[in-house]
C-alpha cells in the first residue's frame, strides 16, 4: 500500500485562543501537488466517561449548547488540561467537577476523532463503574449542567429515540455497552 501522507510546508496561525486556535497549511501530496489553503482547528484533547453508580444507574448530564441552540443530553467529560496527569486524571477530574462522583473502576475504551479532516485532537473514551456521590458540582462560570440518573433500558430507549446526539458521546456509550456485554457483533 502507498504512503497517502501529506508534508506540511508551512503553518500559518489565524486566530490563537485557549479553546480554538485556528491554522491555514501548505502542504504538498506525495505526488507532488501542493494542497493550500488548508484549514485545521486545534482544540485540546477531550475526555467522556459512560458512567454507572454502584448500584447501576447511568449518570447523564443535560446542558445548553449554544452552537445548535438547543439543551442536550449528554455524558459528563470535558477538556483534558495541562495540569492533569493523563487523559483518564482528566476525565475523573471532570467527572468530580460536574456530576460529585468519584468512581472504583475505570476502563480505557479508547480514542475517537470529532473530525479527522479538519480538528487535530481526540476524544479518549471511558468505561466508569462503582460511582459514589462525594461532593456537590464544581462548574465553570459559565457552566449550567443538570446531573440526572437513568436505567440501562432508560439509556437504550434515548439512543433508540436519537435524543442523545452529541456523537463522540453516543460513539463513547457504544463501545461502553460492548464492553458490558450488552452490544454484540453478529457475524453477516
Amino acid at each position: 500500500m502507498s504512503n497517502l501522507s501529506w508534508k506540511t510546508v508551512s503553518k500559518e496561525y489565524l486566530y490563537q485562543e485557549t479553546w480554538l486556535t485556528v491554522r491555514k497549511d501548505r502542504c504538498t501530496k506525495p505526488d507532488g501537488n501542493e494542497v493550500y489553503p488548508y484549514y485545521v482547528f486545534e482544540f485540546p484533547e477531550w475526555a467522556t466517561a459512560l458512567p454507572i453508580t454502584e448500584d447501576g444507574k447511568i449518570i447523564l448530564v443535560k446542558q445548553y449548547r449554544h452552537a445548535l441552540g438547543v439543551t442536550c443530553i449528554e455524558l459528563p467529560g470535558g477538556c483534558i488540561d495541562d495540569s492533569d496527569a493523563s487523559p483518564e486524571a482528566g476525565m475523573r477530574r471532570e467527572l468530580l467537577e460536574e456530576t460529585g462522583y468519584v468512581f472504583d473502576n475505570v476502563i480505557h475504551l479508547g480514542e475517537t476523532s470529532p473530525n479527522p479532516s479538519t480538528n487535530n485532537n481526540l476524544m479518549h473514551m471511558y468505561l466508569a463503574t462503582g460511582g459514589k456521590k462525594v461532593a456537590e458540582q464544581q462548574l465553570d462560570a459559565n457552566e449550567e449542567i443538570q446531573v440526572f440518573e437513568v436505567t440501562m433500558g432508560e439509556l437504550l430507549q434515548l439512543l433508540d429515540e436519537q435524543k442523545i446526539v452529541q456523537s463522540m458521546h453516543v460513539t463513547t456509550i457504544l463501545y461502553a455497552l460492548r464492553k458490558l456485554g450488552r452490544l454484540a457483533y453478529i457475524p453477516g
